[in-house]
């Protein structure tokens, strides 16, 4: 697997959020903080999609295990992960499930999704699910960039500083990637760039 790295900038970015949120104006935003990893994967004929694990802070975690985990045996059974779907998670469908992506420049909607889990581990909470995006490789490079940003920042996400992201199964391919802030995209009024993945891929010669 490759692996993509991503340096102390993002912790830098939570601490100044973390500092904004304290101003009078914004001390309501966010409430849900989630560490987000990607696996990128490939199959023979280019990318067939990505992998989101979305990992969530105790208070959230805290609530989904008070109201989900039934029987309190400290973790989330199939027919539990059933209803923390349709009550926690299906609900983001209609904002493109907090995930943004352009390909060569075009926005490519995110309507569904695949493999839905939710994972309750010693507290902590975590969700993992499957976006297919289909993009074919050619000679030329294929440009991608993943976003993942709630845009009311309700929620803010950041990238893992240990691997953000992985590729899979991509041997047959030139890839060039690299986790940088958004500039051509702004939210909470123009004071947030999502942080997003940018993920460049060809055929081999």
């Amino acid at each position: 697997m490759h692996m993509i790295r991503v340096g102390k900038q993002v912790l830098c970015l939570i601490l100044f959020l973390n500092v904004l949120c304290m101003g009078s104006d914004v001390i309501a935003h966010p409430h849900v903080f989630i560490v987000q990893r990607l696996n990128i994967v490939f199959d023979n004929k280019g990318l067939a999609g990505f992998w989101v694990e979305w990992n969530f802070d105790d208070m959230f975690s805290n609530m989904i295990a008070t109201d989900y985990d039934k029987n309190q045996n400290s973790t989330l059974e199939p027919a539990e992960v059933a209803v923390v779907k349709e009550k926690a998670f299906s609900y983001i469908a209609e904002y493109d499930y907090f995930i943004f992506v352009k390909i060569d420049g075009q926005s490519f909607k995110v309507k569904w999704i695949k493999n839905f889990n939710a994972v309750l581990k010693n507290g902590k909470l975590s969700y993992h699910f499957f976006v297919p995006c289909h993009v074919k490789a050619h000679k030329l490079f294929k440009q991608i960039v993943i976003a993942a940003y709630d845009p009311s920042y309700y929620t803010a996400i950041f990238f893992a500083q240990k691997q953000p992201a992985l590729v899979e199964n991509g041997d047959r391919f030139v890839i060039e990637s690299s986790l940088k802030e958004d500039k051509s995209t702004s939210i909470y009024f123009g004071m947030v760039n999502p942080w997003a993945l940018f993920l460049k891929f060809r055929l081999k010669s």
